[in-house]
This record gives structure tokens, C-alpha cells and sequence, in this order.
């Protein structure tokens, strides 16, 4: 009797994943200073050699992480927006764009923002990522609130929205501050329902 062997790319595929989910959890752990390429090698259970193969170094392995998991998070708001309710439906938005930046990923990145502040080859890696995840997230709340951009002050709401959820963000990951969140994110819901224009 054989044994059914699985394909050297799948193994690769999941390897790599592996690798990715590992760093991610590494930099929320023991933060950019603790993360290296032998820890998240061990915890992924993933030769040295095999690592430096894919990601021959701390920064290409991190940023590579930070997008791999961003794009999983981008996946499942999209799958979230199709169960939206009818009936409060801007305060259910806040809710999941707020998950966006009380997550691992936020942490995650945030650890490379602030290591990005006084290293220029890691910002020159960091930043087109920021960007791209910026527009993509700013897109992402367009949809969820149902509003056009080019509309009175739409665009600048929703940044207003984003730039609050990173700061509550921020703010979440020194202390547990879900009531103060909760309070705030319900006004804020009430200022986007009387100010946002809708088509």
C-alpha cells in the first residue's frame, strides 16, 4: 500500500504560512526587538535553512507577514460586509473596523511603525505596505457605510472614522478600554448618521 504524498508546492504553501503566522504572533509577543529569524523558526517548526530560503532576512519575513495577514483580514471584511444588519447598521460598521484595529495584525504592524521611525531601509519596506493598506482600508469603510466619497464631506468622515479607530486602537494596547471605546464609538455613530450623505 502507498502512502499519498503531498505535492512539494502545497508543503511549501503551508510552510510558508506557517512561517507568517508565526512572525505575526512573535511580533505581538516579544514585540520588532524580540522577533528573529530563529525564534519564528522554531515556533513555526520550520528549518533555519528553509526560512532563510524564503525570507532571507528579519525585515523581508516581517513585512511579508504584516501583507499575508492583512490580506486574510481584508477577506473576511468583505465577508462580513454581506451580513451587515439593516437597523443600526453605521454602529455595526464602527464594531468591525474597529476589530480591524484592536487585532494581532494592528499590533503587529504597529511594532513595525515604530521600528520604521528610526530605521530607513525597514521604512523604505514599511511604507508603500502603510499605503496601499491605508487606501484599501478607506475603501473598505466606504462600502461598509455605504457611502460615495465624492459626496459633501464624506471623504473626510470616513477618514475622520479611520484616523478615531487607530487611535482607540493604539489606545487598546497599553489597557483593556472597551467601555470608554464602546461610549465613544456610539456617539460617533450618531455623527455619522446625521452627517454622512447617502445617494
Amino acid at each position: 500500500m502507498t502512502t499519498a504524498r503531498t505535492p512539494q508546492a502545497e508543503r511549501t504553501a503551508a510552510m510558508r504560512q506557517r512561517l507568517l503566522e508565526a512572525t505575526i504572533e512573535c511580533l505581538v509577543e516579544l514585540g520588532w526587538s524580540g522577533t528573529s529569524t530563529t525564534v519564528v523558526s522554531q515556533r513555526a517548526g520550520v528549518s533555519r535553512g528553509a526560512q532563510l530560503h524564503h525570507f532571507p532576512t528579519k525585515q523581508a519575513l516581517v513585512v511579508a507577514a504584516v501583507e499575508h495577514l492583512t490580506e486574510r483580514r481584508r477577506d473576511e471584511l468583505t465577508r462580513v460586509a454581506g451580513e451587515l444588519p439593516a437597523q443600526g447598521r453605521t454602529r455595526a460598521v464602527l464594531d468591525i473596523l474597529a476589530a480591524q484595529f484592536t487585532s494581532p495584525v494592528f499590533f503587529a504592524a504597529l511594532e513595525l511603525w515604530v521600528a520604521a521611525r528610526t530605521d530607513a531601509e525597514l521604512q523604505r519596506a514599511v511604507a508603500p505596505l502603510e499605503r496601499r493598506m491605508g487606501r484599501e482600508t478607506h475603501s473598505h469603510a466606504l462600502k461598509l457605510l455605504d457611502v460615495d466619497e465624492s459626496r459633501g464631506s464624506n471623504r473626510a468622515l470616513v477618514q475622520a472614522t479611520l484616523d478615531l479607530l487607530r487611535g482607540l486602537g493604539l489606545a487598546a494596547s497599553l489597557s483593556d478600554d472597551t467601555a470608554r471605546r464602546d461610549a465613544i464609538l456610539d456617539a460617533w455613530a450618531a455623527t455619522l448618521e446625521s452627517e454622512l450623505e447617502h445617494s
